[in-house]
């Protein structure tokens, strides 16, 4: 039975680790069993919580201009055991590496599913490993520390209102209108903001739920002061937030320097948007949001 249970559910987890400077942000590179390899990160915050940034796919088919995942192309979903995978190997992690083996030991408090992929276009998987995470006999994470986000796949947003499932909903923005997210971001002429945005309003009018906005700040790109406008005013809903995101290098844009980003920011106070501005976590180990990318053998 132990030659068994070795050959056909093992335990082992196939990675190499590479760990940033200041060791916030861990970063492990997971082989699956077909060859084809994924990349995952740990973010260590200051108030004791453990994210880990999990992928839903293996590259992915999107293309957005200034991910680094997109240059890789689509080659297939995950199963949902592959991104439970990705939590157990930091909750092992966790326990060895950072508690040394003594329980209790820290562990993996909140997940994130902003890694390789688009979550929306894999849904069953995606949805069968948020129900086993969250799972008291499972990994036992609450559903509000469970955040997935999506450029905007309607139906995903849809089906997700029906789930009866608090998870936290993310839509990657990252510009006010139609034609320069289209210019950014393939998917928009597929899925128009008109067309998300409904969504998003029926999704809150169902669960009463806060929607997150991610909104990466690329130098002459999406900054501009016109563009802070036009974006207050989108984000006028209660129950919408504006998470703003330093855009990390992976090609030929560049980050907002600190003096525009400080002059957008201050756009969007003056016009009473809830926003906060995310840390960055792992950018020195391609870690960070947007850098997920690995040749395949």
């Amino acid at each position: 039975m132990r030659q068994k249970l070795n050959k056909e559910c093992p335990l082992l987890i196939k990675s190499e680790t590479l760990i940033s400077k200041d060791g916030d942000s861990v970063k492990a590179r997971i082989s699956l069993k077909d060859g084809f390899k994924i990349e995952s990160v740990l973010m260590r915050h200051k108030d004791g919580r453990n994210t880990v940034c999990v992928s839903s796919q293996v590259g992915c088919p999107l293309g957005c201009l200034f991910c680094a995942t997109g240059k890789m192309g689509f080659k297939r979903n995950l199963d949902y055991s592959e991104i439970i995978e990705q939590v157990i190997f930091f909750n092992r992690y966790l326990k060895n590496e950072v508690s040394g083996g003594r329980t209790p030991a820290e562990r993996v408090t909140n997940i994130a599913f902003m890694g390789m992929g688009e979550p929306f276009l894999n849904y069953e998987n995606v949805m069968k490993a948020v129900r086993i995470l969250n799972d008291k006999e499972g990994l036992n994470i609450g559903a509000r520390s469970i955040s997935v986000s999506t450029v905007g796949i309607a139906e995903g947003i849809k089906k997700l209102s029906k789930e009866g499932i608090q998870v936290n909903l993310a839509i990657s923005l990252h510009a006010p209108n139609n034609k320069l997210r289209s210019s950014l971001m393939p998917m928009n002429k597929k899925y128009p903001m008109e067309i998300i945005l409904k969504e998003v309003d029926e999704y809150i009018k169902e669960t009463r739920r806060k929607v997150m906005f991610e909104y990466l700040l690329i130098k002459d790109v999406n900054d501009s002061d016109d563009l802070a406008k036009e974006l207050a005013l989108l984000m006028k809903k209660p129950l919408y937030f504006l998470n703003l995101i330093l855009y990390n290098p992976t090609g030929a844009f560049k980050p907002s320097p600190s003096k525009r980003v400080d002059g957008f920011k201050n756009i969007l106070k003056k016009m009473n948007v809830n926003f906060s501005q995310r840390h960055r976590f792992g950018d020195d180990i391609k870690a960070a949001c947007g850098q997920f990318i690995i040749q395949q053998d």
